[in-house]
Order: C-alpha cells, then sequence, then structure tokens
C-alpha cells in the first residue's frame, strides 16, 4: 500500500478534460492519491464526464482561462464548495506548427492568451485565498520549447508563451514565498498525447526519438508523476523551479 500523498487535500486542474493529455492524466493521479479534483476546460461535457471518470465527489466544470470572470466564477464556486484549493496546476494550452513569418496577429493572441494570460488569471484567482490560508502549490506547465526555442512542434509564439510561463513561475515563486506558497514549473519534452497524435511521419518520429537519451517519447503519466511530486509535501523545499521531464533529450 502506497502513502497517499494528497490525502484531504483540493486540487484544481485547468484544461484537463482531453482523453490522453496531460491534465487527465494528473487528474487521475491526483485522485488516486486522495486528492478531490476540480477539472476545468472550455467543454463543460467533456470536463463533467472526465471527473465522474475519476470517482464521486470530483467536479467537472466549464471554464475559459483567458476570460478572468470566467476564471473568477469557476474558483469562487469552488472554494465556496470546499472550502479551500490546496492546489492548482495551470495545464491549459495551444500550440501552432508556424514559422517565424507565419504568425498572424490572431495566432499570436490566441497561444499567448490561454498558455501565458491563462496561467496569470487562474493564478490570481487562487493566490489571496492561498494567501490567506498561509499554504499552497500551483504547478505551472511549461515546455522543453521554451528552454531550446522551438524545435519539435509548436512554433516560436508556443516557445515565447511557454518561456513567459517560466518567468512568471519564478517571479510568482518569490513573491510568494513568505506566504508559504510554492509556484514551479514542469517542462515537459515530447510526450506521446493528443497534441501530437497522427501528426508525426515514421521518419520524423525516428529523427525526434535519436535526439532522446533515453530513446523514446515520454508518456502523460511520467509528466503527472513530475506534478504530483510539485503538489505535494515531499518537495516542500522546492520553489521557483523548473523540473524538466525529457528523457535527456535537453540536458543543461
Amino acid at each position: 500500500m502506497t502513502t497517499a500523498l494528497l490525502d484531504g487535500k483540493f486540487a484544481v486542474i485547468t484544461g484537463a478534460a482531453s482523453k490522453r493529455g496531460l491534465g487527465l492524466a494528473t487528474a487521475r493521479l491526483f485522485a488516486k492519491h486522495g486528492a478531490t479534483v476540480a477539472i476545468l476546460d472550455l467543454d463543460e461535457a467533456a470536463a463533467k464526464e472526465a471527473a465522474a471518470e475519476l470517482g464521486e465527489n470530483h467536479v467537472g466544470m466549464a471554464c475559459n482561462v483567458t476570460d478572468q470572470d470566467s476564471v473568477k466564477q469557476a474558483m469562487d464556486a469552488l472554494i465556496q464548495k470546499w472550502g479551500r484549493i490546496d492546489i492548482l496546476v495551470n495545464n491549459a494550452g495551444i500550440t501552432q506548427p508556424l514559422k517565424i513569418m507565419e504568425i498572424g496577429p490572431k495566432n499570436y493572441e490566441d497561444v499567448l492568451d490561454v498558455n501565458l494570460r491563462g496561467t496569470l488569471y487562474c493564478s490570481q484567482a487562487v493566490i489571496p485565498h492561498m494567501r490567506e490560508n498561509k499554504s499552497g502549490k500551483i504547478v505551472n506547465m511549461s515546455s522543453v520549447s521554451a528552454q531550446r526555442g522551438g524545435g519539435i512542434f509548436g512554433g516560436p509564439h508556443y516557445s515565447a508563451a511557454k518561456a513567459g510561463v517560466l518567468g512568471l513561475t519564478k517571479a510568482m515563486a518569490r513573491e510568494l514565498a513568505p506566504d508559504n506558497v510554492r509556484v514551479n514549473a514542469i517542462c515537459p519534452g515530447f510526450i506521446a498525447t493528443d497534441i501530437t497524435a497522427g501528426k508525426l511521419t515514421d521518419e520524423m518520429r525516428a529523427s525526434i526519438n535519436a535526439g532522446i537519451p533515453m530513446g523514446r517519447p515520454g508518456t502523460a503519466d511520467e509528466v503527472a508523476g513530475c506534478a504530483l511530486f510539485l503538489a505535494s509535501d515531499i518537495s516542500s523545499y522546492v520553489t521557483g523551479s523548473e523540473v524538466d521531464v525529457n528523457g535527456g533529450s535537453l540536458i543543461h
């Protein structure tokens, strides 16, 4: 019997309704470790279905992370329902495989808004509550793309947004540490999820794997394991860090 690392904790995970995504894998692992989880997603039906799959007491809600009112309503409703939010995982994100000169205003807005503005708005919605409780963990989803300047899937605007997430994570960690709120980022490398499903030729896959010392893509569960570490008390002295989950594809 393994110890439940999140017993009695309440966790919110954004963009977590996608069947093979990082968010739902994280939600499953958190639930397995005793957390009560709220899955927030643009698609309310999918969010409710995903939450039901986790078991009773888990919550699925519609939320547009780029809309401050939508975010505030969702977080306030959860605080009212649960009495507390202990963990926020800012997982909602989108990507577009564009070259630098192909990025139009709408592309820029969409990618920066969901990945970066969404992370800011969701964090702002829970910070006052976490400060008041003198306790909280925020886990932000960045990407190896931010560290190495793209090179797998997302365009330069995606790299910029995910690099922005790293800067935001570190600044938030510094500001919130005195209130015992820890903020960390995860930088996944090439992970087999729905985002990449069906978009890679065998040749592309072989060349990507060749660049990974472990010789294979990661799984959503392997990213979830890192989120569990950062969301639990076993990482109690870790804040402002970016944890690489990439099979060695970027060794600093």
